[in-house]
């Protein structure tokens, strides 16, 4: 007897492309049908079947409140008595661009934008025009959105799907981005040495996400915001993940790190549709009304997203926030691995902050190649075995995971016990 999310996922696939609105969802990097969900509240997701799950995807990120904090939804609630779109100015989103800019020094002047997609590739366009340079330079298996330039070796669904560069994406353009490893001092030199004063931008996750969790190695952030200002290259950290994730500043509080822009997500609208791009004042004059690089969206800055984010930033700046996830991050991802050792399987935690990644492999995974070494058939396995214990890791090998501030030690004794049953199952096969 089919369960409802399988009856509703063979509906979904006469209806849309692969049955799923991102590709990710559908489940194919892990076999199996994918889940469609009723309802979330605090850490927990509930399936349309009526089975509750531990979430640790968290709408890949954002809810790092957990889902449906009550304090948000009144802030929703509010605005859906006073209109929820008007395409013009108010002001909350000042307020909110001011509550940005407080957090993160290196942001002068920002713009609202409807997603980490629309944020990247704006701010790639005011590099170009900044620059008067075409070329951008990115990292073998970072994911930026899916825009035209940023799909060369990209990270995310392409990665999990084992997708070439994606079609539909001009030979000129493709041609106009170039990639390197991460964290590759080396390989870092020779490009900029090799197309020296021709690069617009780079572009970094400056901790990646979309091949799961890779943190930088120590040093590497530095040289490369050195040999863009050297060159006059405009740095770009992509913090659509890490934003107000790893630390209330993000990467650039962690890692002491000054770029010339930003881009972020939908963190900060409490995982409703938003991004934003900003940095220094001398870049952001140059978007329009200020100046000529055109940029416009009539969401942009929409009143629930702007609620829900300034509600989620004012109780993320609460005494302990952060420290509460870092301990309840390192008691999951040691038990995870020690569980593993002791069943001898294979298993490489990386984490930073509330993000991480288990992957299956014997050997450090410190950028996209040794990404790819993990057995994707053995994170499959693990998946579907958490997944019938009730609890839900993103369902791809090249995926970050994530904990919110409504995950208790219970729901973290229980993942790691649900762990510990599918590595020992791992183990007999």
């Amino acid at each position: 007897m089919n369960t409802k999310s399988q009856e509703l996922f063979a509906k979904a696939l006469r209806l849309m492309p692969g049955g799923v609105n991102s590709p990710v969802r559908a489940f194919r990097a892990v076999g199996g049908d994918p889940l469609y969900i009723a309802s979330g509240k605090g850490s927990t997701l509930t399936d349309v079947d009526g089975k509750t799950y531990i979430d640790y995807v968290l709408s890949w990120g954002p809810l790092i409140l957990g889902h449906a904090h009550p304090e948000v939804v009144e802030a929703l609630a509010g605005v859906l008595k006073t209109g929820t779109s008007f395409g013009a100015c108010t002001a909350a989103e000042v307020e909110l661009a001011e509550r940005i800019c407080e957090a993160y020094p290196s942001i002068e002047r920002l713009r609202l934008v409807n997603s980490g997609t629309e944020a990247t590739l704006s701010a790639l366009r005011v590099a170009r025009a900044a620059t008067g340079r075409d070329k951008i330079l990115k990292f073998e298996g970072c994911y930026h959105g899916h825009a035209d330039s940023l799909l060369v070796k990209a990270g995310s669904g392409v990665a999990t799907l084992g997708l070439p560069d994606s079609p539909g994406v001009p030979k000129v353009l493709a041609e106009l981005t170039l990639t390197v490893p991460f964290n590759d001092p080396a390989a870092l030199n020779a490009v900029f040495q090799t197309h020296r004063r021709q690069l617009a931008a780079a572009i970094v996750e400056p901790v990646v996400g979309n091949m799961g969790c890779v943190p930088p190695r120590p040093g590497f952030l530095e040289k490369l915001r050195a040999l863009t200002a050297e060159q006059g290259t405009v740095l770009i950290l992509d913090e659509v993940m890490t934003g107000f994730r790893v630390a209330y500043g993000g990467v650039q509080q962690l890692y002491t790190i000054q770029p010339d822009l930003t881009t972020l997500g939908k963190i900060i609208g409490g995982g409703l549709p938003v991004g934003a791009y900003g940095g220094k004042a001398a870049l952001m004059d140059l978007v329009a009304p200020a100046g000529p690089v055109y940029q416009a969206g009539t969401l942009s800055g929409n009143p629930l997203a702007v609620a829900a984010g300034l509600k989620t930033l004012e109780l993320l700046r609460r005494p302990g926030t952060y420290e509460r996830l870092e301990t309840l991050a390192e008691k999951l991802t040691s038990g995870l691995a020690f569980e593993a050792a002791e069943a001898r399987v294979p298993l490489a935690v990386n984490r930073v902050g509330s993000m991480f990644t288990t992957f299956f492999t014997d050997r450090p995974v410190t950028d996209y190649s040794s990404a790819k070494r993990a057995d994707t058939v053995a994170f499959g396995k693990f998946f579907r075995a958490l997944l019938e214990c009730g609890v839900y890791f993103p369902p791809s090998q090249f995926e970050a995971a994530f904990l919110s501030l409504s995950h208790s030690e219970d729901d973290v004794a229980r993942t790691i016990q649900a762990a510990a049953q599918a590595f020992a199952a791992l183990r007999k096969q």
